[in-house]
């Protein structure tokens, strides 16, 4: 579509009641049924959200009342939005530790802790030595 003429058809919404709205909206949504125009498929979120519009059209609830419950919808969703990049970010901060952390050439044998299931090592843990008086000092 043209812009021109979008924003002509733009200029008429702004004066519909949301039942005139919603009215316009069946009438598109027929439109691309009958002609198949619908070039792009809805995420899922958005047919999660169409459906509950379309179940409180239904219902014959009044427009104000789709309305409030739609912005309520829409707050949610784009809450849902940052936490799915939040964790996506999480997730790719992750893997690039991860990368790091194998890419990283090992260090000295005598830094590095055991591995699990690894043989006991040859060094026997050493012992005070005795007291330099030959042990005759006082008993304790």
């Amino acid at each position: 579509m043209n812009e021109l003429l979008r924003k002509r058809i733009e200029r008429h919404l702004e004066n519909l009641s949301d039942e005139q709205g919603y009215q316009l909206l069946d009438y598109v949504e027929f439109l691309e049924g009958k002609y198949g125009t619908a070039d792009r498929k809805p995420t899922t979120f958005e047919r999660f959200t169409d459906g509950v519009e379309n179940a409180l059209r239904a219902g014959r609830l009044p427009a104000t009342a789709i309305r409030e419950t739609m912005h309520a919808v829409d707050s949610a969703s784009r809450l849902m939005q940052r936490l799915a990049e939040a964790g996506r970010g999480a997730v790719d901060e992750l893997g690039r530790s991860l990368k790091e952390t194998e890419a990283a050439p090992p260090s000295s044998a005598g830094d590095a802790p055991p591995e699990p299931g690894a043989p006991p090592s040859d060094e026997v843990p050493r012992e005070t030595p005795p007291p330099a008086n030959g042990g005759s000092g006082p008993p304790a």
